[in-house]
């Protein structure tokens, strides 16, 4: 019988089966291929387009971005955030978005972030705030408009570019607009921490505790002002993560979430590569998020 989110809302959660929810790279057991792919593709982005690498946004050894140029002045601007749990991978697997930002015209930023355990989940999340006011500062240079910033998210990015649609900009900092990023679109996104508590493989990195999954859960936070957040899951995902992406339209409803759909024979890697497809939904979609 199908299990459901009471799992984790028991004093005793059943761990077994949060772990099979949430090991994605055990439920897909081809990953490493993609990342071999993406690397390989990612390379080649950065030998191709103009660009500039491991650009500081900030102190920190990974506060770094990788900035790609639009073709053309007044461009769209795209900040593409990886996944990995907050604790794995690189923005140099992800250049390969850029490329496929590039073709849509559209200029990208992709920074990379302190991994856990050297950091927790609300420094990642305060660092990508940094990155993407770094893409609002610097947006001409790039030929892009900077009052067409949107954000996508993979996995743990997802989490991340909903909290930026989130964010309270000018609280951060006076002199930007309330409303620096004007779309976000979330693939496989993590939007309530609460369940990773009881995974082990993950807490033991990740160090939640209560006041961190209240504060950087997006779906136990209130609904952002203004803005639209697009959510999509791969249809062979776990049942959480199919969960998860229908909670973020629940949590902050039809107006803010327009979309949270699941799609069919997407896993939780195949999703990226539909983003960049021009032949799959996720792509047209991401085309109508660049605006």
């Amino acid at each position: 019988m199908p299990r459901t989110n009471e799992s984790f809302r028991r004093d005793q959660p059943d761990i077994q089966w949060l772990e099979r929810m949430y090991n994605n790279r055990m439920r897909v057991p081809e990953h490493p291929a993609y990342f071999t792919r993406w690397a390989a593709e990612s390379a080649l982005v950065r030998r191709t387009l103009a660009c500039d690498v491991d650009v500081p946004y900030g102190d920190a050894p990974r506060e770094r971005l990788d900035a790609f140029k639009a073709p053309r002045p007044g461009a769209p601007l795209v900040v593409f955030i990886h996944g990995g749990y907050w604790r794995a991978l690189d923005k140099s697997f992800h250049s390969f978005v850029a490329g496929a930002a590039h073709d849509l015209g559209a200029a990208t930023v992709v920074p990379n972030y302190t991994l856990c355990p050297q950091a927790r989940i609300g420094d990642i999340t305060l660092q990508m705030v940094r990155a993407v006011a770094w893409a609002w500062r610097h947006a001409r240079t790039l030929n892009a408009d900077p009052r067409r910033i949107s954000v996508v998210g993979h996995s743990a990015g997802g989490q991340l570019a909903a909290m930026m649609l989130a964010c309270a900009w000018n609280v951060f900092d006076p002199a930007l607009p309330r409303d620096v990023v004007k779309r976000a679109l979330g693939l496989s996104g993590v939007y309530d921490l609460q369940p990773l508590l009881h995974v082990p493989s993950l807490q033991e990195v990740l160090r939640l505790d209560a006041a961190q999954v209240a504060a950087c859960s997006p779906a136990r936070i209130p609904a952002p002002a203004r803005g639209q957040f697009y959510a999509l899951v791969g249809g062979e995902e776990s049942g959480e993560y199919l969960r998860l992406n229908r909670l973020i339209q629940q949590a902050w409803g039809r107006e803010r979430v327009p979309l949270a759909q699941a799609l069919p024979g997407l896993d939780h890697f195949s999703i990226v590569d539909a983003l960049v497809d021009p032949k799959q939904r996720a792509h047209r979609v991401w085309r109508q998020v660049i605006g």
